[in-house]
């Protein structure tokens, strides 16, 4: 299996806003089904990065950022704090404080430990979860806590338009296999939904309707409640669930997976067109949560696409755009892990749903540069107050946040100047003056602000 340097790491035992304007990214890429390497013009963005004196974030000038959060310290309910900080969303708190939900992406092996009373575990044999941050408007850290804990792998996630987290299940594990703290006990590859406002662990409950597979992200449309879904695996599939009550996702719902008319079972990891739109249809998943295999399985058999490592997803304008983090043409002088197959540098799709669920919609390939320069295994991403979309890398060299303007040019925001783990988690706070973003391990959340809106 194709996995990142993250994954490689963790299976080792390391245990909105905004609006694309995007006509200008054809003459950029033009049409090409080859899509062979053509390199992305540079933009000056908000101009080139200063050197963090202290050797944490290399930011352009005019930013500035604080740490607020760093995994190891005891939180306020006396816990320590895991690491391996991952997707992450703000929400609106009170007295004008900003409530952060983020996610720790921790394998049952792992020594780090997402840990809660034992009936407010999901699976007392696991070490994920997530944890709360409470955070005043000066950017300062006021409450830390535990708010899921016994769950396996929480990758990434997403916010609802009813103001809660959606953390999502990386791994499709079993009972009966072997964790650091005993023997799995349930089933894995679920949603669980995180309540901002309790200031203790939420009772977890599996959201079952919503599929087992290798969950990693998901978006929501505001207009019909439809919740979009990206699948991390190398023959992935994108998603779709219609709750039957809306804000009530434990309620089921209809689960269904994209496929692309005219071309059932495409892989489109390689030789896909650039910005040509494709009419879609659904095929519905009659079993959402198999025992034996996931619903990948049905899925495929019905027709449906495959995407290469489909990880984070956004909602921008009317349309959902998700990253495949290793699509793309191979490339010869790409590293990648032991035991790996070569990979692609990355690829954004887009779709756009249609005006009711019957209208299957349409989806492109968005961005496909095939160049490390330009972007490496883009991971989370996120739209800035400005309009740009902010991207996390997950590669094997230098770790940045790359923005993309509306034209099309390519930048680079922020630098990890401190090692080579990941960024992940960026989101705004809901006045869109603060972004905060992580550092995956040793974890760090940084609050950054300046001012956004001025490119």
């Amino acid at each position: 299996m194709s996995i990142s340097r993250r994954h490689f790491l963790t299976l080792a035992g390391a245990g909105t806003t905004g609006t694309f304007l995007l006509a200008g990214l054809e003459h950029l890429y033009g049409s090409n089904p080859a899509n062979s390497i053509v390199k992305s013009p540079r933009v000056n963005g908000y101009g080139g990065l200063v050197k963090d004196p202290n050797g944490i974030l290399d930011l352009p000038a005019g930013f500035r950022y604080q740490i607020i959060s760093r995994s190891g310290k005891e939180m306020s309910d006396r816990s320590i704090l895991p690491s391996n900080f991952d997707g992450m969303e703000a929400f609106a708190g009170k007295n004008g404080t900003t409530i952060l939900v983020r996610n720790h992406e921790l394998h049952p092996i792992a020594k780090s430990k997402v840990i809660a009373a034992p009936e407010l575990m999901y699976d007392p044999n696991c070490s994920g979860g997530t944890t709360t941050l409470i955070v005043g408007s000066d950017g300062k850290l006021i409450k830390e806590y535990v708010s899921l804990a016994g769950t396996s792998i929480n990758c990434g996630g997403g916010k609802t338009p009813w103001g809660t987290w959606i953390s999502c299940e990386e791994n499709t594990m079993m009972p009966g296999i072997l964790s650091s703290k005993g023997v799995v006990t349930k089933p894995h590859g679920y949603n669980f939904e995180v309540a901002v406002d309790s200031q203790t662990p939420v009772k977890p409950v599996p959201l079952v309707a919503m599929g087992r597979f290798r969950h990693e992200a998901i978006s929501i449309d505001p207009r019909t409640g439809i919740v979009y879904q990206t699948e991390d695996d190398p023959i992935g599939l994108f998603y779709r669930f219609i709750p039957k009550q809306s804000g009530k996702l434990a309620a089921g719902g209809i689960l269904e997976a994209l496929k692309i008319v005219g071309k059932p079972q495409i892989n489109t990891k390689q030789n896909f067109p650039l910005r040509q739109k494709f009419p879609v249809e659904w095929v519905r998943i009659e079993e959402p949560s198999p025992l034996g295999n996931t619903v990948q399985t049905e899925g495929f058999t019905k027709g449906a696409a495959q995407f290469m490592r489909g990880e984070g997803i956004c909602y921008a304008n009317g349309s959902f755009y998700f990253t495949c983090t290793q699509g793309g043409n191979i490339l010869p002088n790409v590293r990648v892990g032991v035991g790996q197959e070569a990979r692609g540098t990355g690829q954004i799709w887009k779709y756009t749903p249609g005006k009711i669920a019957k209208d299957g919609g349409s989806i492109e390939l968005f961005l496909e540069p095939n160049d490390t320069n330009i972007v490496d295994l883009p991971d989370n991403i996120t739209l800035a107050p400005n309009g740009h979309l902010i991207t996390c890398e997950d590669g094997w060299g230098e770790q940045r946040l790359v923005g993309i303007t509306p034209q099309g040019g390519v930048y680079t925001f922020a630098r990890n100047a401190r090692d080579n783990s990941e960024f992940a988690g960026a989101c705004f706070s809901p006045d869109g003056r603060t972004m905060f973003v992580n550092i995956y391990d040793p974890g760090i959340t940084l609050a950054v602000s300046g001012n956004w809106r001025k490119v």
